[in-house]
């Protein structure tokens, strides 16, 4: 939305340039005035104001590191308490495994790192979580530290096993010739990984179908399909959440997880309706909440529907059995204890202090310790996070209305910022 934006901003100064130049040459010598006499001088012709050239935009930091680090404030001056400690040392007890052996793309921390705190975190009692965190971690600032943190939630959404009348959009498992690029064939994404597609007839890797495609049918008759969701919408917003539930009408629930996605970029729809007028506060607009985005949606079917395919990513789901649905780091994401981050910026697996705004409302409800354990495809940059806050009417409610701002701060086990050499 912004490049192209920008990009009309920048045709806008160039174009009189280049009106004026093509003039000069196209008017014909026979076409122009005669010279004048000697003895008139000609009149003095103004010389037009230069038009200013716009400073490139300048290119986001590559991960923490590049984006600056500076020490923050000690832990024991947080304010924690064991009841709001308690749930983030469980988290980061359950990302220890992935902690203690993963590659941190954002140049903070090696696996060894990790290792004294979580032998500790394996032990330590859950009555003095709070101490646990002030003994083993130091706080580090990334970039300015300003943060914008939005909610997401489990969604629990009408839909069977089998296509049943009224349960007619198919939610699709990961189909066989979606695959990661060979290596070469395709440039490695930051968490280390190629990116899904397929290979065509000549052996040549092509992005997957995109979401038009598939919804059209593009899919259907694989037998790829482990459930049918009885309205659209509603499907496409427990993509964006990246797992969920199908409630049937007998009461029984298919528990749903991410299993792939089909390679495309993500495209945030609220965005593009924000960019178009029809959401914020104005008479005839729709609330900047997911609900109001929804709600959009369904009173315009059609335009809502093109709205939809302009977001080409498309998610596939796999079955779930076991306990919370699982995010990006393979851990079960636990409600008001879990983030989505970006792993450019933040470990997965790091626990995070979040400090918000009390003007902005409902924004202080993120206040507190979390860990980082899950990504998302809009949460890009530093210091953006997506808080989890579980299944049901109360989850969707918080997550579908929370965006603050505040400050963040990045929980490091003890020693890195010294070995980093921040002071």
């Amino acid at each position: 939305m912004f490049v192209r934006f920008r990009a009309r901003a920048r045709l806008a100064l160039v174009l009189p340039l280049v009106f004026l130049a093509a003039c000069g040459r196209i008017i014909p010598a026979s076409h122009l005035p005669p010279q004048l006499p000697p003895h008139r001088a000609p009149a003095p012709v103004a010389t037009p104001a230069p038009v200013p050239i716009p400073a490139p935009t300048p290119a986001p930091p590559a991960n923490a590191l590049a984006a600056g680090v500076t020490r923050g404030a000690a832990i024991s001056r947080l304010g924690l308490t064991p009841a709001a400690a308690g749930p983030a040392l469980v988290g980061f007890r359950e990302s220890c495994p992935r902690l203690t052996q993963r590659r941190d793309p954002s140049g903070l921390t090696v696996p060894a790192d990790w290792q004294a705190a979580c032998a500790a975190a394996a032990k330590w009692p859950l009555d003095q979580a709070d101490t646990f965190f002030a003994r083993w971690f130091e706080a580090a600032q990334v970039g300015s530290g300003a943060t914008f943190v939005t909610g997401y939630y489990e969604p629990e959404i009408a839909g069977t096993r089998t296509h049943q009348m009224g349960f007619d959009t198919p939610v699709y498992a990961m189909p066989p010739d979606l695959v990661h690029a060979r290596p070469g064939d395709a440039p490695v994404k930051p968490n280390g990984m190629t990116p899904f597609g397929r290979y065509d007839e000549a052996g040549q890797f092509q992005p997957y179908y995109e979401r038009a495609e598939i919804e059209s049918g593009m899919l259907s008759g694989r037998g790829l399909e482990i459930g049918w969701a009885a309205d659209p919408v509603e499907l496409f917003f427990l993509q964006i959440q990246g797992s969920g539930r199908l409630r049937a009408p007998d009461g029984s629930v298919i528990r749903l997880g991410y299993a792939a996605d089909n390679g495309r970029d993500y495209t945030s729809i609220g965005a593009a309706m924000r960019e178009a007028g029809l959401i914020g506060t104005a008479p005839g607009q729709y609330p900047g909440s997911m609900q109001g985005v929804m709600a959009y949606l369904r009173e315009h079917p059609v335009e809502g529907k093109a709205l939809m395919d302009r977001n080409k990513s498309w998610v596939f789901f796999r079955e779930l059995t076991g306990d919370g649905p699982i995010g990006a780091l393979g851990v079960p994401v636990r409600a008001r204890a879990s983030l989505a981050a970006d792993p450019l910026f933040v470990p997965l697996g790091a626990p995070v202090f979040l400090t918000m705004d009390p003007a902005l409302a409902g924004a202080t409800m993120a206040n507190g310790l979390w860990v980082a354990q899950d990504t998302g495809g809009a949460i890009k940059g530093p210091n953006r996070f997506d808080s989890f806050w579980g299944a049901g009417p109360d989850a969707r409610t918080t997550a579908g209305g929370l965006a603050g701002r505040g400050q963040a701060l990045v929980l490091l086990p003890l020693g890195v910022l010294g070995r980093l050499g921040i002071p």
